[in-house]
């Protein structure tokens, strides 16, 4: 039998075991679990995969290749570079910064970096990582993005760059921060990771910064199962993302291939002898963070539903804010800027002060009613017991962050929320509010 009809049989195979056993599970209203975030997929993913599992190549290949190209277009991107997380991929776009290549420009220890307090921690580890110092700004309450007074009264003389993240998928005031930045001439980092499809003013979040980062972990807009991406316009940048990420070599090489320099044995550099093989001369201290094909090709198909997923995410969080318009009273509900149209990573609320239920509450009730919630992240970052004593510069008091970190929570908007899923979800919450609020006037 020949090789592609081999092929063939074997994706025929590959579609009959998901139809066979992977095929959309049935809603049981308080039996199955309504996540907040989680892998979409079909039969295309498993083609892709399995393919890409008889090549038998098993660090970045073909996929990889494919997807970084396809990515870097539906952004509108010069350069897409995978790595191996969205944290991964922080940790690159930091690192890069502090090549001395970039000269004055270039981070050093004990330089600052500003970004915010309510954050995933690996949007403010890559700062210590580099023995850098973080600046916490406050948030606002319902956008959930960094106070821009507090950001323009963070610049120091030591300020070097900016990181944020767009909050749950909520793109930040990104003309506010670039007027700071370029006022100041700071890079700037966007943590993407959580806004894929995301546009500001029409144009995708993740194409503003000096670098933007990605993650593809099962909870985010696509999944490759882990993964993340580097993206920038900057070919400079690029070079340095690609050398931090593989091993910090100089040579710029693909797995597997050779010589593209054209003078692998024709290079001085450091203290080598000339014509040190150039694929074994190292430039930065560096990583292994790569990413394999495996996952791209998973990637490359989860890519083709990107849209629709986007489109989903908004439909439900859409449903969910009408149906909290109703209890305004109790609750502060998501804003977002004008020119903002978010690609929405989850529901985030925060429970008034003088509502007649806590968080705790309301979420331990979904919960039990196995309708999964989340904190946002880390809370307020500089309470978390990691950063407890590290070294750091706060502008304000940053009490809408510990407002947030105690009373809110957000629910799932992902595309596996279907309208049974939905549905049930605003029955348990018209449950919750029978108990805590009408009964208060009975």
């Amino acid at each position: 039998m020949r090789i592609k009809e081999l092929k063939d049989k074997i994706t025929g195979l590959t579609r009959s075991y998901y139809s066979a056993h992977l095929e959309k599970e049935t809603f049981v209203p308080g039996q199955t679990y309504v996540n907040y975030a989680g892998r979409v997929f079909d039969e295309r993913e498993m083609v892709n995969l399995i393919d890409s599992s008889l090549d038998f190549w098993l660090t970045a290949g073909r996929y990889a290749e494919q997807f970084e190209k396809e990515f870097a277009r539906f952004l509108g991107s010069s350069f897409c570079l995978l790595t191996n997380s969205g944290s991964s991929a922080n940790l690159l776009a930091v690192s890069a910064l502090t090549s001395k290549s970039l000269g004055d420009r270039g981070l050093k220890p004990g330089d600052e970096i500003i970004t915010v307090a309510v954050a995933f921690p690996t949007t403010v580890a890559p700062i210590y990582q580099n023995s850098l110092v973080p600046v916490y700004c406050d948030v606002d309450l319902g956008t959930n993005n960094v106070n821009i007074e507090d950001l323009e009264n963070a610049v120091s003389n030591k300020t070097k760059a900016i990181i944020l993240a767009h909050a749950l998928g909520n793109p930040f005031d990104i003309d506010a921060v670039l007027r700071v930045k370029e006022a100041h001439d700071l890079w700037l980092i966007e943590d993407n990771c959580d806004a894929l499809g995301s546009t500001w003013n029409g144009k995708m979040t993740g194409t503003f910064g000096d670098l933007a980062t990605k993650s593809f972990y099962p909870a985010h807009h696509i999944t490759m199962g882990e993964g993340g991406a580097v993206i920038t316009d900057n070919p400079k940048l690029q070079k340095l993302v690609r050398s931090f990420r593989d091993w910090g070599r100089d040579c710029w090489c693909d797995p597997g291939k050779d010589n593209t320099c054209g003078k692998r044995f024709d290079w001085q550099l450091g203290d080598l002898p000339h014509g040190y093989d150039h694929k074994y001369i190292f430039s930065h201290v560096g990583y292994n963070l790569k990413i394999t094909d495996m996952q791209a090709a998973v990637g490359v198909a989860q890519l083709r539903k990107l849209p629709e997923f986007i489109k989903k995410r908004k439909e439900n969080f859409k449903a969910y804010y009408d149906y909290f318009k109703c209890y305004e009273n109790y609750f502060v509900l998501p804003k977002w800027e004008d020119k903002a149209d978010p690609s929405w990573f989850g529901f985030f609320i925060t429970v008034k002060e003088d509502a007649p239920f806590t968080r705790n509450q309301i979420a331990s009730y979904l919960e039990d009613n196995k309708v999964a919630t989340r904190t946002l992240f880390g809370g307020n970052i500089v309470r978390q017991p990691a950063y407890k004593g590290k070294r750091h510069r706060v502008v304000s008091n940053l009490k809408n962050a510990d407002l947030m970190m105690n009373n809110g929570f957000w629910i799932g908007v992902y595309p596996g929320i279907d309208r049974d899923r939905q549905e049930y979800v605003i029955e348990t919450l018209d449950a919750f509010f029978e108990r805590y609020i009408s009964n208060r006037f009975k």
